[in-house]
């Protein structure tokens, strides 16, 4: 029978009992005595328990236990014999003393507490404390106290050898595993050479470095062993450190013992959070498969472009992930400590500031994928940049210039640029490319825009519907500035059509003896700025008509 307070008389004693061994009077107040709560605490000599006494919140048990095994550790060190000691039975409390000296009582919730009388709970006492005192003087006489020297010497000496002859024996496992590790790599290099397959991927040095890793850990974990088992038998021979012999192996079985513990008691959350990692993991692969067959066109969904596929997906792989998170975290070992949330909300505070400027990016990146701006392969200008888009990444879009060179953009700059697609509109419509010559007032407009007409039908790659068009932009101080407006359905290859459509704007108006006035001149040339045909192909100039010239294709 334990009950759950000390009864009224029992403390009392008590009170009674630490003002007659010299403690003072606590104050204890009727409320405090009513809500005591039962403690206990060892009373231990050299190391080994003697017995158990209770407590109240007032005198809490580890004081109380300290205090008497302070006075049996004094009367110990005094000499006296052990006969000395007696029961003294008092009506609320019975004593162990020594002549007028009390050692330390018993009251009564002490005997409920082990189900016995307080005098044979007392005769236990004594008897085990006359044991302990002889032992505890025996073990500092000079004679014990020597041969205990001599058997840590003894000890060390054997530590010694045992740590030589470990090093060595590891060494020696060292040398053959590494000639093991090379004789598996040859021959795995010879059968694949028979067989005439690509060797596998063994480097002897990486394999070698493996092994010799895990024998140096084996080879350090078996010496802090031998370390601990030595420490805990020498402290155990002298009675100043055998407190400290159980400690020692304590040191590393406790710590093992609690993380087994914690990890059989961690069971059913780790079965909880491996079905949900093996769920998610399902979900995640069920949602690329959808967003892939969207992306390739496989699935058709109306009103959702299949260039949204990608972002969409990795916006709600990363809400799945996010909710899977929400759910774990309560199952998570050690969430509901406060070195957790710290870490946390540490973690947290760290990436929210730092991932300040990617955010702005990957929002806008999301942003210009859902508004169309453009896709990939389209050509645009963003700002003074034109080139080909080649990516949109979620915090960057990569361009293609003309020249070949990379161009990368944050998207939130993109966002505050002006962007121009020449292609979105092409694939439908054409896009509009045009170009302007001045021709002077003395050449008529019709012969000029049927020349600007017929070098247009010459340029390949050109659409014929809708049909070119010229505008007169410009009647300037000396020429008419004419623009030519053609249409294509291949942006990308501008550079090379505006080349091509210029060549031939050239040839036509040399053909018909038709002088280009830009750049404006202030008088007329003694004789007009025309290059005749005879001279059209002169050297290096060839020929196609003979050679077949191959043109470059600037900018394709």
């Amino acid at each position: 029978m334990r009950p759950c307070s000390l009864t009224r008389a029992g403390l009392l004693a008590l009170s009674l009992f630490d003002l007659a061994s010299g403690q003072p009077t606590r104050d204890k107040s009727s409320e405090a005595l009513a809500r005591a709560e039962v403690e206990t605490a060892a009373v231990v000599l050299d190391g080994a328990v003697l017995f158990r006494v209770r407590g109240v919140s007032a005198y809490p048990a580890e004081e109380r236990a300290q205090t008497i095994a302070e006075r049996i550790r004094s009367f110990a060190d005094a000499g006296t014999a052990t006969a000395s000691l007696r029961v003294v039975d008092e009506p609320e409390i019975t004593k162990i003393v020594s002549g007028d000296r009390t050692l330390f009582g018993f009251v009564e919730p002490d005997a409920v507490m082990e189900g016995v009388s307080r005098k044979l709970l007392a005769d236990a006492a004594l008897n085990r404390t006359v044991a302990a005192i002889d032992r505890y003087r025996i073990a500092r006489t000079p004679k014990v106290l020597l041969l205990a020297i001599g058997y840590a010497l003894a000890a060390s000496a054997a530590l010694t050898i045992v740590v030589i002859l470990l090093r060595r024996l590891f060494r020696t496992l060292g040398s053959a595993a590494g000639r093991l590790s090379t004789g598996m790599i040859e021959r795995a290099r010879v059968k694949a050479q028979v067989r005439g397959t690509p060797p596998p991927f063994l480097e002897e040095q990486r394999l070698t470095a493996a092994v010799l890793s895990v024998l140096r850990v084996l080879q350090t974990l078996t010496l802090i062993s031998v370390v601990l088992c030595y420490l805990n038998v020498v402290f155990a021979m002298f009675p100043w450190t055998k407190p400290l012999a159980n400690r020692v192996l304590q040191l590393v079985f406790d710590p093992l013992q609690k993380m087994g513990l914690d990890f059989v008691g961690m069971l059913p959350n780790l079965a909880f959070l491996t079905v949900l990692f093996l769920v998610v993991r399902f979900l995640l692969r069920l949602e690329r498969l959808t967003f892939n067959a969207i992306h390739h066109g496989s699935v058709v969904i109306s009103g959702f472009d299949a260039d949204w596929a990608n972002p969409t997906y990795r916006i709600i792989r990363m809400l799945t992930v996010a909710f899977a998170l929400v759910i774990a975290y309560p199952y998570l070992p050690g969430s509901s400590s406060e070195a957790f949330k710290g870490i946390s909300l540490f973690a947290g505070l760290v990436f929210s500031l730092a991932s300040s400027s990617s955010l702005s990016h990957s929002i806008a990146g999301y942003a210009l994928t859902y508004r169309r701006t453009y896709k990939v392969g389209d050509r645009v200008r963003i700002g003074q940049d034109v080139g080909d888009v080649q990516e949109i990444a979620p915090q960057v879009t990569y361009l293609r210039s003309l020249k070949n060179e990379t161009i990368i953009i944050p998207n939130s700059l993109v966002m505050n640029s002006n962007v121009v697609n020449y292609t979105t509109l092409a694939r439908q419509y054409g896009l509009i490319l045009h170009t302007t010559v001045g021709i002077g007032y003395e050449t008529p407009w019709r012969q000029v825009e049927s020349m600007l007409l017929m070098a247009a039908t010459r340029t390949g790659e050109l659409l014929t519907e809708p049909p070119p068009f010229v505008l007169h932009k410009e009647l300037a101080d000396y020429a008419v500035t004419y623009e030519l407006n053609v249409y294509c359905d291949q942006p990308n290859k501008q550079t090379k059509i505006y080349t091509d459509l210029h060549r031939n704007i050239l040839d036509v108006f040399n053909e018909y003896g038709v002088q280009i006035m830009t750049p404006s001149y202030e008088a007329d040339p003694a004789e007009p700025k025309l290059v005749p045909r005879e001279k059209w192909f002169e050297t290096p100039a060839r020929d196609p008509a003979n050679v077949g010239e191959k043109r470059a294709h600037v900018g394709d």
